[in-house]
């Protein structure tokens, strides 16, 4: 998640009318207390059930544990964008994510010229 808050600025635009929420089987107060100590931009969601997680295909029952998938969903409440599994660490899958940003919800075109 460090390299998404770093990344923010730059891909989201500092929002680009975009909410990001990274959700995990971490409870409500680990979530909290990380998202606050690391000064992250975006929301977290506790999903110590499992039950989003299974619902994306994305929960590992065995491990009890999420795995790194990236959910892009569109105004209309539809997956626009899948990354199974996101790799934080790549710049490639920032480019990826940036133009599918690009592409469902693009930013305003440059109005000072």
């Amino acid at each position: 998640m460090e390299a998404y808050r770093d990344q923010y600025a730059t891909i989201f635009n500092n929002g680009r009318g975009i909410v990001l929420v990274g959700i995990s089987a971490d409870a409500d107060t680990t979530l909290a207390a990380w998202a606050r100590e690391s000064s992250f931009p975006m929301l977290f969601a506790s999903d110590t059930t499992g039950a989003v997680g299974t619902a994306y295909g994305a929960f590992d029952p065995a491990h009890r544990m999420d795995d790194r998938s990236l959910y892009v969903i569109d105004k209309d409440g539809k997956v626009a964008y899948t990354a199974r599994p996101f790799r934080a660490l790549s710049a490639a899958s920032y480019k990826e994510l940036e133009d599918a940003l690009d592409r469902i919800a693009p930013l305003p075109a440059d109005t000072t010229n």
